[in-house]
């Protein structure tokens, strides 16, 4: 975004003062995971689209594991926030020698996982799991691959959906499965994305975190807030990797040109109403450090 534009949108952001009353906020709160079991119910696997650009933005998926003694050994990959696939079944197919575990704190979500025809209780371990109060270590299962911890872990528009109270519970939950120098890959809704400027008064429950129609919630993220998150849960920033030079329909700014944590901005065109829409997300890749789990 231009100075213009963040000017415009610290505009409409200042508008809305009104924020929901205590009780429903903390209703919300509460029954985070009933609201998005609810959506499910209601969108079944029809709302989201398969997420086949990860490969492209996230190298770690593809490069080789070794074991103690050097031998190669299969990558492990868990996906919390799975919803009903749209993440694993993809990579599962690109990259058929990895090990999957995946998780939703919606009950529905799992059964569509688990009910779906490419599901291979061999290569995928879906359950259920809410990331500020199940431990992780004790829902994936314990053998002779997971004893150091999972290798890859993949936050797509996860932390968004949890209350800011709870971010820090999850990500602590999350460090504790990763072995030492294992990866978090990380998407999130980014400041002033269109979806937080079309908020209408009364949707806000508090600065940048807001409550959709349907009762599930979305938090706006920058980019220093999601660096403390990390940091304090015991993860350094990777830096950013070097592509080759190709067009693509993202552009990414980062806050230095050395960091893999940057803004990604896209700009959507509906012709038929002559509208342009600025998304706006926060990516990045973090490396566990040198600690046990």
């Amino acid at each position: 975004m231009d100075t213009d534009q963040v000017e415009q949108a610290k505009a409409i952001l200042a508008q809305d003062t009104q924020t929901v009353p205590t009780f429903w906020s903390q209703k919300y709160r509460k029954e985070a995971a009933r609201h998005w079991d609810l959506f499910y119910k209601r969108n079944t696997t029809n709302f989201f689209k398969d997420r086949h650009w990860i490969d492209r933005e996230f190298s770690e998926l593809s490069t080789p594991c070794t074991d103690d003694n050097g031998a190669p050994r299969r990558k492990l990959v868990l996906e919390v926030g799975c919803g009903v696939g749209n993440f694993v079944f993809p990579t599962m197919r690109e990259h058929p020698h990895h090990r999957f575990f995946a998780c939703d704190f919606s009950p529905r979500a799992v059964e569509f996982v688990r009910a779906h025809p490419e599901y291979d209780n061999e290569r995928c371990h879906a359950f259920v799991c809410d990331l500020t109060r199940d431990p992780l270590v004790e829902l994936i299962p314990r053998d002779e691959e997971t004893r150091h911890g999972v290798d890859v872990v993949s936050m797509i528009f996860v932390l968004s959906a949890i209350p800011p109270e709870k971010m820090a519970d999850a990500l602590a939950n999350v460090a504790a499965v990763v072995r030492p120098g294992g990866v978090v890959l990380f998407r999130d809704y980014g400041l002033y994305d269109m979806a937080q400027l079309r908020f209408k008064p009364g949707h806000k429950l508090e600065e940048n975190l807001y409550v959709r129609q349907d009762g599930t919630m979305a938090y706006y993220f920058t980019v220093e807030h999601v660096q403390r998150l990390f940091d304090e849960a015991g993860f350094d920033v990777l830096p950013q990797e070097e592509k080759e030079a190709k067009e693509d329909e993202e552009a990414a700014t980062s806050t230095s040109s050395s960091s893999s944590l940057t803004y990604i901005t896209r700009t959507n065109v509906n012709r038929y109403r002559a509208m342009s829409m600025h998304r706006i997300f926060v990516q990045g890749r973090f490396r566990r450090r040198s600690k046990a789990c």
